[in-house]
């Protein structure tokens, strides 16, 4: 069985996170999405939030595993029997800094491949914090984010 770990920070999750997520669910056996819980940074949702939004978009993929993890990512990988560490990639811009990520973790683990998807054309303005932006202002994010997750932010 061929296991990979999406790692990432979904404060919130967004349609760009879902269309990298569903994609991998049909080229992997079992796709964990890996919740980063990093006391250092300000979140808008706590670790347990961003997973239970993750869970509830996430619903009708069978294969799809959400937790919440701390510490390294190949430590995490290992953990749970991964080889693969999947990440998106919106523009050129984020391949410089998921490049230079993909070579500490082979550094680190020699035995974990990173593997890149790129995010579909519809979404790849998308970002976390340009949703969060949004909503702040009182702009239509609907389009943006799952539907569980646009009612979650406008209550916020």
């Amino acid at each position: 069985m061929n296991t990979a770990i999406f790692p990432g920070s979904f404060d919130p999750p967004t349609n760009g996170h879902m269309d990298i997520i569903e994609r991998a669910a049909r080229i992997y056996d079992r796709l964990i999405v890996a919740v980063l819980r990093n006391t250092n940074k300000n979140y808008m949702f706590n670790d347990e939030e961003r997973v239970s939004m993750l869970r509830s978009a996430c619903m009708g993929l069978k294969n799809v595993e959400i937790t919440s993890f701390e510490g390294l990512l190949v430590d995490f990988a290992r953990s749970k029997g991964s080889k693969i560490v999947l990440r998106g990639l919106r523009a050129v811009t984020d391949f410089e800094y998921e490049f230079t990520m993909a070579l500490m973790n082979k550094k680190l683990a020699p035995e974990i491949e990173t593997v890149f998807i790129v995010t579909s054309a519809e979404n790849m303005f998308i970002s976390s914090s340009s949703v969060k932006e949004i909503v702040h202002f009182g702009g239509p994010i609907e389009d943006m984010v799952p539907k569980s997750v646009a009612s979650i932010l406008r209550k916020r």
